[in-house]
């Protein structure tokens, strides 16, 4: 009993909010991988067996193979954007979720029910935790023009070609128009398609679309790659990444870092709650970071890295460094944000007391004003001690 009650006191107070969140994208997470590995397998082996066996047309259990990978690599892209609380990959996971089961159900294969099974399990759970995956999907302009000039020369590939078929030699449909604009586009060119050398006209759609297609390409993945990288590099100095920031939840928050906050921190840790230093000090960032504890990189008085810290999921807010001046900021901009949350704060100058209070902080303690009652107290014999010989402790 005491080992238990001692584990339940080690785990944070949101930990069920956790588990069912992390279980869910692993669910997504096996489906993806088992779609696929299912596509592949029955590609490579045309096993059939399935009840639907009688009734599935060969063209389309192959068919449901090969789409099988393709929405498989999907559903791992919908689990990463899971991972990071997007609201759009639940809606992505969701529409998957019923079409891998029916892909699975069409290649009629006694190796396909596992998928068909973790697909109709993997419903449920995704809507009981509709509510973990709130955060929208923010894009930026570039990221918007960049998916944009990919599907635009995309189109205009595919309807140029199409129109221009005549003049090439390979282009009978509108899918055959596409698979040139592709693989022209991607530098991949296998040669099969290719333009007649007597039409000039086709010539120069062809370099068209190799020039644009390059482009765009190249820009895309510029801009999607470019975040990740940005968002590892951020780790590295300290910064949390959006899964992490997405699951905080009834949290403290801890406004920039000093002296006074050092034992804040350490007093926060050996409690076990969740709490998040925000603080502009990259060598304190980068320190606390090596010390597992969670850090926003930047400005506690300004709005954004608060937002990103959650202010408004808080429980409490601790405000405590050695520039009262910079502590009134972080408060005024704490309290806009968390007009109900607790603010304590601690005052280097027992002059700024009041000047803290009128900031908006609920509790301002002096550490100097607070030792020497302590240390008068503990002179005289009283009940605080037990709290003096604690901190002597902990020096």
């Amino acid at each position: 009993m005491v080992e238990a009650r001692s584990l339940q006191e080690r785990l944070p107070d949101n930990w069920r909010r956790v588990l069912t969140t992390r279980a869910a994208i692993v669910l997504v997470l096996l489906v993806a991988l088992l779609s696929v590995a299912t596509a592949v397998f029955n590609i490579g082996t045309n096993a059939v067996g399935g009840p639907l066996v009688e009734y599935v047309p060969d063209a389309v259990q192959s068919a449901a193979a090969f789409t099988g990978a393709l929405t498989g690599f999907m559903m791992v892209g919908s689990a990463l954007a899971l991972r990071r609380g997007l609201r759009t990959g639940w809606w992505a996971t969701l529409l998957l979720l019923p079409l891998t089961a029916a892909q699975g159900l069409l290649q009629s294969s006694p190796y396909s029910f596992p998928l068909i099974v973790l697909s109709i399990v993997s419903i449920p759970v995704l809507l009981l935790t509709r509510k973990r995956f709130t955060k929208p999907l923010s894009l930026s302009t570039t990221q918007i023009a960049a998916g944009a000039s990919l599907v635009g020369v995309q189109v205009y590939g595919t309807i140029g070609g199409y129109a221009l078929r005549e003049d090439f030699d390979g282009i009978n449909s509108i899918l055959d128009a596409f698979y040139f604009t592709l693989i022209t586009s991607s530098t991949v060119g296998y040669g099969d398609v290719t333009p007649n050398t007597g039409s000039t006209e086709a010539m120069l759609f062809t370099m068209s679309v190799l020039v644009l297609g390059v482009a765009s390409f190249g820009i895309a993945i510029g801009a999607l790659v470019g975040p990740a990288i940005q968002d590892r590099i951020s780790k590295t100095l300290g910064k949390m990444n959006e899964s992490q920031l997405q699951l905080l939840d009834q949290h403290i928050l801890v406004l920039g870092y000093g002296e006074l906050t050092e034992p804040i921190v350490d007093e926060l840790a050996d409690s076990n709650r969740e709490f998040v230093v925000v603080t502009d000090d990259r060598e304190a960032a980068t320190m606390l970071g090596e010390r597992d504890i969670l850090v926003v990189t930047g400005d506690p008085s300004d709005e954004g890295p608060l937002d990103r810290a959650k202010i408004d999921r808080a429980t409490a807010i601790l405000v405590a460094t050695n520039n009262d001046a910079e502590d009134a900021l972080a408060i005024l901009t704490a309290r806009q944000l968390a007009p109900s949350t607790r603010i304590v704060a601690g005052a280097t100058d027992r002059e700024n007391v009041k000047k803290l209070e009128r900031a908006g902080a609920d509790t301002v303690i002096s550490p100097s004003m607070l030792g020497g009652h302590l240390l008068v107290r503990s002179a005289l014999g009283n009940d605080e001690s037990d709290l003096i010989d604690r901190i002597l402790e902990r020096d």
